[in-house]
This record gives structure tokens, sequence and C-alpha cells, in this order.
């Protein structure tokens, strides 16, 4: 090629089976898709259930919205993850698996801090809502930390910052209710 670019090969000749180790199958296999359904479920579903919460200050509103959102995340996610590829390019696995890992992590993830608003005193609910999120994403941190080798303390950043905007963007727009 003119640019010295290399020639895209075609797609019968780009697949080729990769060779994982036992563990770097269980990363990219189980931890992977759990960790991206622990994230979303944990961050997406927050600001839904905050801004039911502050919408309504009903507890049971809050859960059956939460609720909703961590059903709603876990399907659409584990589809997602099922139908992004078949795993045989990627050696990721089998899609159903990994789509079944993502959905039930995803759920995981938002009704955590969802089932405190079964508690009928809003303002207990709120903070034990507030100390469950801590507690999902410094797990998220930990996973990212103990599997992919990132840094502890900035993966809490990077995930507690996402949280951040996430819950306030739910907190704004409930308060406006």
């Amino acid at each position: 090629m003119a640019d010295g670019a290399p020639p895209v090969a075609a797609p019968k000749e780009r697949r080729q089976r990769y060779e994982h180790t036992d563990e770097e199958r269980f990363v990219l296999q189980v931890i992977q898709p759990g960790l991206v359904g622990l994230m979303d479920g944990s961050v997406s579903t927050l600001a839904p259930l905050f801004a039911a919460a502050f919408a309504t200050g009903d507890p049971r509103k809050a859960f059956l919205v939460g609720l909703a959102a961590a059903v709603g995340a876990a399907i659409s996610m584990g589809f997602s993850e099922a139908l992004s590829d078949t795993g045989e390019l990627t050696g990721r696995g089998r899609p159903i698996t990994r789509g079944a890992i993502t959905g039930l992590m995803t759920f995981v993830g938002g009704i955590g801090h969802t089932l405190p608003f079964l508690i009928g005193n809003f303002h207990v609910a709120l903070s034990f809502a507030y100390a469950i999120v801590g507690i999902e994403l410094v797990a998220i941190a930990f996973v990212r930390n103990k599997f992919f080798n990132m840094n502890f303390f900035l993966s809490v950043i990077q995930v507690v910052f996402g949280g951040a905007l996430v819950f306030a963007s739910g907190v704004l727009i409930g308060s406006q209710g």
C-alpha cells in the first residue's frame, strides 16, 4: 500500500483461535462480563432510583423504580453482551454464558442499593442506600485492581467520579418533582 499501512486481511484470514491460559480464560469469560454488569448495575440505576426517592419521598415508590431499573438494566445488559460477539474470534467464550453473567451481575449491582428502600423510614433507607453504593464502588475498584492490575486508589477515584455524576443527575432531576 502506498501509505505504508499493512493490507487489511479478509475475514477468513484474520480468524484465529486465541490460546489463553485457564486464568486468562476465567478473566475474559467470567470476570470481565461480571465486572461490566456490576459497574453498569451499580451506576446506571442510581439516577432513576434517587430521582424517584427525592421526587416522591416515598421509600416504596423508590424501591419499585429501583427494582424496575435493576431488572431492565439486567435484561438489556445480558442481551447486549450475549449478542456482542460469538466468542470465536476473541476467545471470550460462549455468548449465552457471558450474557447470563453480565445480566446477573447487572441485577446484583442495581438491587443492592435498592433494597434499603424496603425500610419504611425514608431517611434511614437513604442512609443505608448511600452506604451500599459506597461498598459497591469500592468492590468494583477491588475487582479492577485484583484482575486487571489497575491502581486501586485511582480506580476508586474513577468509579466514584462516574457514580457521582449519575447520582447527582438523579438527585437534581428528582428534586425538581
